[in-house]
């Protein structure tokens, strides 16, 4: 109950501070209608200001886009890089399955040794 009466004279106390604070308009760039200006100067400085604005923005954006492609091309060298190195790794443990294959091949196609049929004959 403490809490939240001082929270809500917080809030109070919040507001009454921001209500004495000045107000300033501001500017907001954007596109603006045009047409309802009544004087050709205000037409044109208007569509002057939308035109300066889209300038802008798409400049914006070209440099946003430009950084993510390069971002992606960097990534995608790293990932180049990657894949060389685990098909190698991949070429490496093929050249090693098939060593350990064949000489396991060996070891079963060759005769026993002589030490070894007479111990086994000798039980």
């Amino acid at each position: 109950m403490l809490l939240r009466n001082a929270g809500l004279c917080f809030a109070i106390l919040l507001l009454a501070t921001l209500a004495d604070a000045p107000v300033h308009a501001q500017d907001v760039p954007g596109i603006e209608i045009c047409t309802v200006e009544k004087t050709m100067e205000r037409r044109t400085s208007c569509l002057q200001s939308n035109v300066d604005f889209l300038q802008k923005t798409i400049t914006k954006l070209n440099l946003d886009h430009q950084q993510k492609l390069d971002a992606a091309a960097r990534q995608i060298d790293a990932l180049k890089t990657t894949v060389a190195g685990l098909q190698k790794t991949l070429g490496d443990l093929q050249t090693a399955q098939a060593k350990t294959a064949e000489d396991l091949k060996k070891k079963q196609d060759a005769p026993p040794p002589k030490d070894a049929t007479n111990k086994d004959a000798a039980k």
